[in-house]
């Protein structure tokens, strides 16, 4: 069985894609970027205060579908830039201090509305 997960506590979906999908026992949130969903704008600052709004974002859309971050098995981060690696990951940890998700980190030529970082995931969801 397929669900589609959506929240107005995280940005609308930019193209024909859905926040997330429940699916056999997870769910499958799709690219975050530091949009506050409440101005539809980015967040000012660099990386670390874009990281942590998508960080936000994530958690919103987790909550939504029934799930939490202490809940996410596995992450792909994507950075506009590899030399702001160490602030995003400092952000991050402090958001996955505890038993950390496998996960896995690219640079990208280009991110949508120019974001410097962007976040999915996948989750279990709770029982």
């Amino acid at each position: 069985m397929r669900q589609v997960v959506k929240t107005g506590r995280a940005p609308e979906a930019i193209g024909p894609y859905s926040q997330a999908i429940k699916a056999g026992g997870f769910v499958f949130v799709s690219g975050q970027i530091p949009i506050d969903p409440e101005t539809g704008q980015f967040v000012s600052g660099g990386i670390a205060e874009q990281t942590r709004q998508v960080m936000k974002n994530l958690a919103a859309v987790l909550d939504a579908a029934g799930s939490d971050l202490q809940l996410v098995v596995k992450t792909s981060v994507f950075l506009a830039d590899m030399e702001e690696f160490a602030a995003m990951n400092e952000v991050y940890g402090k958001f996955f201090s505890d038993e950390p998700p496998a996960r896995a980190t690219v640079q990208a030529v280009r991110l949508p509305r120019d974001a410097r970082v962007e976040i999915e995931a996948v989750a279990l969801l709770r029982e």
